[in-house]
């Protein structure tokens, strides 16, 4: 695999030979992008950081993998954390940093002894002066995976989301510019440095669900679906797939190539890209159902349509589930996680209706069979 590809220091000698614009400049060249979900090109958020005048800057790791169904980055943590440090420190020096963390997902603490033991490692013989990597551990809340949430609570408070603008590039950590990556991307980053051959169109795919062999796998953008299919050896026929909590579900095509293009233009969201497969055993309502109860759970409950609307659209599933519902209620299910996902703060919000809206277009007979009861 391509993400395990070690650079053994070589990537920040590299570096240091281009210069931080040099440096940003070849990462733009290379054509690396945010790895996280939002796929935004990380030399342009590395150089506004660096272009925004202040006395000080940090850099975030977001290892706060909360996203139901992926796991790449703990295959990162746990097998190439070497790599992971240097793009971290590859990041401070393009940018101008001193103070770099690394917000380790809670559940993930068992991975922190063997972690430190290695950001100390590589500090020694990096030789940086005067910058250091701190280890925050998550408290298990899914919104701190948002970048304003994670910050606050970095910063001590209560991991809520902040609006927008300003963004943190510009205005971060303790109102100073900040550049906030998942830990796919820092590791591409020392990897897009040092290695000419390193392929930007290669990804982490997080495969689970109704299959015999789930794991992290390395495949290159259009890759075909049967491909993925065939090396996830699904149990029985495959119905729907989901990608991730809000990626939304849609039903299996193998013949599609799997881009963003062809992922978004079905209403769906390649997040960071995570596909869990639903076989035919299963309706879709009882997946949506877990899934709003999961958004319910982890709202932070700042602002109130997230707040309440998570509730309502878990009561009304509650409804569809328990063969009370009539079509009226499946129009205001539609109605109200169109509204919520336009008036909500954050990313949670914004994204908490997607396998509402993509199962009720796509597996309406679902619904129906739970009505007809």
């Amino acid at each position: 695999m391509q993400i395990l590809r070690q650079t053994n220091l070589e990537a920040l000698e590299k570096a240091r030979a281009l210069g931080p614009e040099g440096v940003i400049a070849l990462l733009g060249k290379r054509g690396l992008e945010g790895r996280g979900g939002a796929a935004y090109p990380t030399a342009k958020k590395w150089k506004a950081c660096r272009d925004t005048p202040s006395d000080e800057r940090f850099v975030v790791c977001n290892a706060d993998e909360g996203e139901p169904g992926t796991f790449k980055d703990k295959l990162i943590i746990r097998h190439n954390a070497e790599t992971l440090v240097e793009g971290i420190l590859v990041a401070a020096y393009a940018v101008g940093a001193k103070r770099c963390f690394i917000y380790l997902r809670g559940e993930y603490d068992y991975l922190r002894p063997r972690l430190q033991e290695q950001i100390d490692d590589v500090l020694a013989r990096a030789k940086m002066e005067g910058v250091t990597i701190e280890i925050v551990r998550g408290a298990g809340a899914y919104i701190c995976g948002e970048a304003t949430a994670l910050l606050q609570s970095i910063m001590g408070f209560r991991g809520n989301a902040m609006a927008k603008p300003p963004n943190p590039t510009t205005q971060g950590l303790w109102g100073k510019p900040t550049v906030i990556n998942n830990v796919e991307t820092l590791a591409c980053a020392a990897q897009a440095v040092l290695f000419d051959d390193w392929d930007p169109t290669l990804r982490l795919f997080s495969i689970s669900g109704n299959v015999k062999n789930p794991g992290v796998y390395e495949f290159p953008l259009g890759v075909k679906m049967s491909t993925i299919i065939d090396v996830a050896r699904p149990e029985k026929k495959l119905k729907a797939m989901s990608f991730g909590c809000f990626g939304g579900i849609m039903p299996v095509d193998e013949n599609m190539l799997v881009t963003p293009e062809t992922i978004c233009m079905e209403k769906c969201q390649h997040g960071a890209y995570s596909i869990i497969f639903i076989d035919e055993t299963n309706n879709v309502v009882d997946v949506a159902y877990s899934i709003a109860k999961f958004y319910t759970y982890e709202s932070c409950g700042k602002c109130t349509p997230c707040r309440e609307g998570t509730i309502r659209m878990l009561n009304l599933l509650k409804k569809v589930r328990t063969g009370k519902a009539v079509r009226k209620d499946l129009e205001l299910l539609r109605e109200l996680a169109t509204h919520v996902q336009d008036t909500a703060l954050c990313g949670l919000g914004q994204t908490c209706g997607n396998h509402i809206l993509t199962s009720l277009e796509h597996f309406p007979k679902d619904y129906e069979a739970y009505m007809k009861k």
